[in-house]
């Protein structure tokens, strides 16, 4: 079966039809429905009144207005309409401004009552530890009672010893209680730690301990003829310790030794001291 349109003539013939198409209808739904719905009615208009009740004996020709009293009426309906209208706003916001109001009051008293639960506590506790320390204290009174009265109100013992220029018994838990020193002991042996040639040590005087450190301290010395140090270097080769606290000791117990008078020994014989610190007693 062959196009319809496969033709210009046919084409246009098609396009034209369908135009004219067009424009009929448009034409009949504009002016070809006149008729009117209801229709239009015929007769005399017969005027049966407007109200329940009248007065008179000529029939108006047009509706009354309405009674007077009813057109009062209507703006005071209106009005209570409005007022009943807005009545429920105004609850509404009052509730919800109370409502708000309640929530801070509610939130507040709950504040305060945690405070006040936290005071308590804390009252409690200072209660209970000022309640322990009175009876420690009632505890101590009675015991120096019993033993004397050596202790004081502090529970420590009173007075003391030390170099320090402060306050406390100055000591180890190890050393003797009879020691002259605070530290301990600064050594100074016989045998290999005093070494002058064949000359022997005549008087060997110990250094003081003033620090807290031990090791070895190795002191060259220069003596003359007489068997006096004249001169005196601590903290030499094989030193094990050179804090200041101990070599400036051991260079004083180094000046004060004196050895045995030799004059065949040189003006400035050389020579070693040893000393040995440490903290046990």
């Amino acid at each position: 079966m062959s196009n319809f349109l496969d033709t210009d003539h046919k084409r246009k013939s098609a396009v034209l039809t369908s135009l004219v198409m067009s424009l009929i209808i448009v034409a009949l739904f504009f002016f070809g429905m006149t008729y009117l719905d209801p229709p239009e009615e015929f007769g005399i208009a017969i005027n049966f009144g407007t109200s329940e009740v009248g007065q008179g004996n000529i029939q108006p020709t047009e509706p009354l207005r309405a009674a007077p009293q009813e057109v009062a009426k209507e703006p005071q309906e209106a009005v209570k309409e409005q007022v009943i209208q807005s009545a429920p706003k105004v609850a509404e916001e009052v509730l919800t401004q109370n409502t708000e109001d309640a929530i801070v009051i509610k939130k507040q008293l709950e504040a305060k009552k945690k405070a006040d639960e936290v005071a308590r506590k804390e009252r409690a506790q200072q209660e209970a530890i000022a309640k322990q320390q009175a009876e420690e204290l009632e505890k101590r009174k009675k015991l120096d009672a019993l033993i004397g009265g050596v202790s004081n109100s502090n529970g420590t013992a009173t007075g003391g010893q030390g170099d320090d220029n402060q306050a406390g018994d100055k000591g180890k838990i190890t050393g003797d209680p009879n020691a002259n020193g605070y530290y301990g002991n600064g050594g100074g042996g016989s045998g290999g730690d005093y070494q002058l040639g064949s000359r022997k040590p005549i008087s060997r005087p110990k250094p003081d301990y003033i620090c807290d450190e031990e090791g070895l301290v190795v002191v060259s010395i220069e003596v003359n003829i007489y068997g006096k140090v004249i001169n005196a270097t601590p903290g030499v080769k094989g030193s094990t310790n050179t804090a200041a606290c101990l070599l400036s000791q051991a260079k004083e117990a180094a000046l004060k030794t004196t050895w045995q008078p030799d004059s065949n020994a040189p003006s400035k014989q050389i020579g070693v001291i040893k000393y040995r610190f440490s903290l046990s007693q």
